[in-house]
C-alpha cells in the first residue's frame, strides 16, 4: 500500500555570510576608530552586509551626537533631566548592542526603531 501522505522537504536556510562580509559588519560596530576601519575595508572588497551594518552605524552615530545635545540641555532639568539622559544613554546602548548581535549573526536586522529610517536615509552610501 502506497503512502499517500507527501513530505515536504526542510526550509532551505540562507548561505552563512562570508568570513569578511562579517568582519566588516563586526569591526564597524568597535568603536569610531573601528567605523573607519571598516569603511577602507569596504571601499576594497564591497559587501551588501558590510554596506548594510556601516548604514546602521552611520546614523547611530549621528544619533549620539543628538543625545549628547540633547542631554547638554536636559542636564538643566533637575531630577527629570537626569533620568531622562540616563534612559537615553541606556537606550543607545541597546541599539548598539542589537546592531553588534546582528553583524555577529551575519544578519541584515535593522536596529529597532530608528534602524528602517538610517536604511532610507542612507540608502545609497557605501554601495
Amino acid at each position: 500500500m502506497a503512502d499517500n501522505q507527501t513530505q515536504t522537504p526542510p526550509p532551505v536556510q540562507p548561505p552563512a555570510a562570508a568570513g569578511e562580509d562579517k568582519t566588516i559588519a563586526i569591526v564597524a560596530y568597535l568603536t569610531l576608530i573601528g567605523f573607519i576601519v571598516a569603511i577602507v575595508l569596504h571601499m576594497n572588497k564591497k559587501t551588501r552586509l558590510g554596506a548594510f551594518h556601516l548604514r546602521q552605524l552611520l546614523g547611530f552615530f549621528l544619533t549620539g551626537i543628538a543625545v549628547m545635545l540633547g542631554a547638554i540641555v536636559l542636564a538643566f532639568i533637575p531630577i527629570l533631566g537626569g533620568l531622562c539622559i540616563f534612559a537615553l544613554w541606556i537606550s543607545m546602548l541597546a541599539l548598539w548592542i542589537m546592531g553588534l548581535i546582528a553583524a555577529i549573526n551575519g544578519q541584515m536586522k535593522p536596529m529597532p526603531v530608528v534602524g528602517p529610517l538610517y536604511q532610507k536615509w542612507f540608502g545609497t552610501t557605501f554601495d
